[in-house]
Order: C-alpha cells, then structure tokens, then sequence
C-alpha cells in the first residue's frame, strides 16, 4: 500500500484495516517514495508489517516488487 493515495492516505487505510476483526491479521506492505522517519515510525505504531521504500528506477521497482512477492508468497509463514 502506499502512503500517498488519492482520497484516503495510506495510514488512515491501516488504521482500518487493524481496527477490523476480519482483516486484522492481513499483512500490510508499505511501499512509498516517502523517506520521511515519522511515516515509516507511525506505519510500524498502526501495524504495518513493513516499510519499504519503492525504487524510482522501473526495471529496480519491478526487481523489488518480485522479491517481495517471494517473500510474502513463499518464504513468509502467516498467523
């Protein structure tokens, strides 16, 4: 999810998403252009499961965007 969306930023979808029972335990991947300390501290506080700054390179971002599959696909074992 990223932090910058149309409408709704990307905290106040966390926020949400915890405060659900059905989809509390969903994992939640931030993945923004913001390097800003406070985004990535209060996403970690609302419950993300990690912050990840996306590459401004196309081919780094798709590179990126594969291992994360990997790992939340293959390697990472859920609740």
């Amino acid at each position: 999810m990223d932090l910058k969306m149309p409408r709704m930023d990307g905290l106040e979808v966390l926020k949400r998403i915890r405060s659900e029972v059905k989809t509390k335990l969903i994992p939640v991947v931030i993945l923004t252009t913001s390097n800003e300390d406070k985004d990535r501290i209060e996403s970690y506080k609302l419950g993300a499961n990690s912050y990840i700054r996306k590459p401004v390179d196309f081919k780094q971002f798709a590179e990126a965007v594969k291992q994360l599959g990997a790992y939340w696909l293959v390697i990472n074992e859920a609740p």
